[in-house]
């Protein structure tokens, strides 16, 4: 039998598990470096996926703790959508990425992993990254390192999130 490791899942585990909304949780505590925050305003953050599809994958969630986005006021929804931007520009200028998808899951008929809390995904994407380990096997191979990652786009945050 072969064996594949996934050592950067082990926190996903053996980590403390919040109660809650963890996305609201991750809110109140944006300057705890163990969540991967790249940025924060009043409005909302854009954070690292602990668990992602692929390397670099963020995140961008309101403060506002909804499952609807018919509930977010335009200013936060304006905000979310710029921040989504800019959130691509840096995936493709830093990571480099040759793509990005981008998009929500709302609700978990839709494929949301935390349905009771509307957020936007940036995927970096490359050609051939998914292969025959994705296809037959349904396991992902990620390249990189996600702390590495996390430490090269946190230190040009700054210049993309005005």
């Amino acid at each position: 039998m072969e064996h594949l490791y996934a050592p950067w899942r082990y926190s996903y585990v053996t980590d403390e598990k919040i109660d809650g909304c963890i996305f609201c949780h991750i809110s109140k505590n944006v300057e705890e470096e163990k969540y991967q925050v790249l940025f924060h305003d009043e409005l909302c953050y854009v954070v690292m996926n602990k668990f992602p599809y692929s390397p670099g994958h963020l995140m961008v969630i309101p403060h506002f703790h909804t499952d609807k986005i018919e509930e977010l006021s335009d200013d936060i929804w304006a905000r979310m959508s710029i921040r989504i931007r800019q959130s691509v520009k840096l995936l493709k200028d830093i990571m480099p990425c040759e793509g990005v998808n981008i998009g929500m899951n709302l609700g978990k008929t839709a494929g949301a992993g935390i349905a009771q809390h509307v957020h936007y995904h940036a995927l970096p994407r490359w050609a051939g990254d998914t292969n025959f380990i994705s296809t037959i096997a349904g396991n992902r191979v990620y390249p990189a390192d996600f702390d590495e990652i996390f430490i090269k786009l946190k230190k040009q945050a700054s210049n993309y999130f005005l």
